[in-house]
């Protein structure tokens, strides 16, 4: 008897498995073709192309090949001016190089214990220092309720009080000095605690740096001490302080998000809409980046993220020849490198109502070392878990789970600037089963080029990604979040059930 019903269920299985390569037969996306993957790879990933870095003009063309793409395929723009570019407004930010803090037993060296992220100059002795807590202010939370800080200086730790939501800890920080500048303070100092050397930080925020130009603008100075002063918070709390900090000087660009969308064919479900992203930039070229050699200075980024672009182009052609029951917003980030700046300004700015949007399938990858899968991020956490199973399988790959959730990838990608807003976002990457000697060749490396991917692999991969997004757009119920993610909650704020 277990032997009959052992055959049976591998019978419905196999069927089940034939139905669905017999649907992906019919697909426009079954039919995308090698040389093509492969042209829009080269290009994008070409030493011509500089590395695409956020603010330089490769980065522009690379927007522009995108939107162009978009425009063969009939999408119809959603950027400024009936075209498919949303601008995105940076900030340059040239910090100061000296500066001295000073308490009564302590004497922090710039760079080493202290960076200054902005605001003007400020020189001032025995300065009184409040201590606010995480220095946060929302709906659920006020650390300057009955709290005097006006003309002093304002002391916070880290972060923000609802550790479920990891994406802030970073984001947040932009919204504590305006906090502190509302409520009178001379400046602001938060002690940095996370699990990231300050010695990266200050590498990476003590050079002139791109960032998201914030709402509000302040003028008083934004500092981060490093953790190893934590004892100003814990152990004594400190009453005074001497600060002489010099201005930092900003200036503005645009750089540019691409957005195009593609009209579903259902009456009521068209007014839903599966996103489909991936981001475009990479991280340019020249030493101060990584490490080179004598004949490459190119970080090309062809796995990262030239892949998730091609990917990307790809489905608004199939999309596009063959449309969903829902409709599909197309977006391609700028960004990610240097902090997901790109899709966390369209979060904040999005060009369809954000509870039209029920589903984002994100596509980034640090690289692969499994070309018989694809990974997941986020697979087992939306309910759209099977259409992505199967849609991967009736392409031929094995769709996998996060293998190393330790490493959070999940909020480390754009689909965290949706997902945080409710919106249930996993990261559809190439095969990666850990972070080996095969990764690390390639990930942020000037090796990273077209010559060693398999563009056989690629195709597979963008056609899967593609039948994935067709499936969960066709789906009879609404993909969600299952039940306790730790953005559920976020979700029914967002969507209102």
């Amino acid at each position: 008897m277990k032997k009959v019903l052992g055959f049976i269920l591998l019978l419905f299985v196999t069927t089940g498995i034939q139905v669905r390569a017999q649907k992906l037969s019919k697909m426009p996306e079954n039919k995308l073709s090698v040389k093509e993957v492969e042209a829009h790879l080269r290009f994008l990933a070409s030493n011509e192309m500089l590395g695409r870095r956020t603010g330089e003009i490769s980065n522009n063309i690379a927007a522009r090949y995108i939107a162009e793409q978009f425009r063969l395929q009939g999408i119809k723009p959603m950027g400024e001016n009936q075209d498919f570019l949303q601008p995105v407004p940076l900030e340059i930010t040239k910090p100061i190089k000296t500066g001295s803090i000073s308490t009564e037993n302590d004497k922090l060296e710039w760079g080493k214990d202290f960076i200054a992220l902005s605001g003007k100059g400020l020189k001032a002795e025995n300065a009184e220092v409040v201590y606010v807590g995480y220095g946060w202010v929302d709906e659920n939370h006020n650390d300057y309720k009955k709290v005097d800080v006006k003309g002093k200086i304002v002391l916070c730790q880290f972060g923000i009080p609802d550790n479920n939501q990891p994406f802030q800890n970073i984001t947040g920080s932009a919204k504590k000095i305006k906090f502190a500048a509302e409520n009178g303070a001379l400046a602001l100092i938060q002690i940095y605690n996370l699990n990231f050397p300050f010695a990266n930080i200050t590498r990476n925020y003590g050079n002139e740096r791109l960032s998201a130009k914030p709402e509000f603008s302040t003028e008083i100075p934004h500092i981060w001490v490093n953790s190893a002063f934590s004892k100003w918070i814990s152990e004594k709390p400190l009453k005074s302080i001497n600060l002489d900090i010099s201005e930092v000087v900003k200036s503005t660009v645009n750089s540019y998000n691409v957005a195009g969308i593609i009209e579903g064919s259902d009456p009521k479900l068209k007014e839903e809409f599966i996103v489909i992203s991936a981001h475009f930039d990479h991280i340019g070229t020249g030493k101060k980046y990584g490490k080179i050699t004598e004949n490459d200075s190119v970080f090309n980024g062809t796995r990262d993220n030239a892949t998730g672009t091609t990917a990307l182009i790809m489905a608004a052609k199939a999309l596009s020849q063959q449309k969903t029951k829902r409709s599909i917003l197309l977006l391609g980030y700028t960004g990610e490198e240097l902090g997901m700046l790109g899709s966390r300004y369209y979060a904040e700015h999005p060009l369809i109502p954000l509870n039209k949007c029920v589903f984002n399938l994100n596509s980034d990858g640090a690289g692969y070392n499994d070309s018989t899968k694809v990974t997941i991020i986020g697979l087992d956490r939306t309910t759209a878990e099977n259409e992505i199973i199967e849609a991967s399988r009736a392409s031929g790959l094995e769709a996998i789970n996060d293998p190393v959730p330790e490493q959070n990838l999940f909020d480390r990608s754009d689909n965290v600037s949706l997902a945080a807003k409710g919106i249930p976002a996993p990261n559809y990457s190439p095969g990666l089963t850990a972070f080996d000697a095969e990764i690390g060749k390639f990930y942020h490396q000037a090796a990273d080029n077209p010559e060693n991917v398999s563009m056989s692999y690629m195709a597979r991969f963008c056609k899967a990604f593609i039948y994935s997004a067709r499936l969960i757009a066709n789906k009879t119920e609404t993909p969600v979040w299952k039940a306790g993610d730790k953005y559920e909650q976020a979700s029914k704020k967002l969507y209102g059930k």
